[in-house]
């Protein structure tokens, strides 16, 4: 599982033209599933994002956590983070996990934030969506479980 994590001071994903979620200051993930993962793989995940010290104590350093600012997530699934592109010019996604096994474990990831008090919002499994993502800072980490 691939998360990668984007500090935002404002995240929306919509689907047609039609908003589906919208958080202010947090955290936008994109979550990539391989074949491997499972929902063991989404809850160490979880728990690692919602304790990522990246955010900026009183002193301006990168000291809190998602949970200790009181931020939101937005958990948008993204297979393209699987992408192998050593060969050729066309991207292959054969890392990636089939959607009947990433879609639940997208659901479950995000499930675990909000077990762990942070309100986060989803975007559509599988929709071609746009997703506006102010990046604060810019801070913009890649964690792997």
């Amino acid at each position: 599982m691939r998360a990668l994590l984007q500090r935002v001071t404002h995240g929306r994903v919509s689907v047609e033209g039609k908003p589906l979620a919208e958080i202010g200051p947090g955290l936008v993930i994109l979550l990539g599933v391989a074949p491997e993962d499972n929902e063991a793989t989404a809850r160490l995940l979880a728990e690692k994002t919602a304790h990522l010290r990246i955010f900026a104590d009183q002193d301006g350093k990168m000291n809190l956590s998602l949970l200790e600012v009181g931020g939101q997530a937005l958990v948008v699934s993204q297979f393209t983070l699987y992408a192998e592109a050593r060969k050729g010019r066309r991207p292959s996604f054969t890392q990636a996990a089939l959607p009947d096994q990433a879609s639940p474990l997208v659901e479950r990831f995000a499930s675990f934030l909000r077990e762990l008090g942070a309100p986060t919002f989803t975007g559509e499994f599988g929709a071609h969506m746009l997703v506006e993502i102010v990046n604060d800072g810019p801070v913009t980490i890649l964690l792997e479980g």
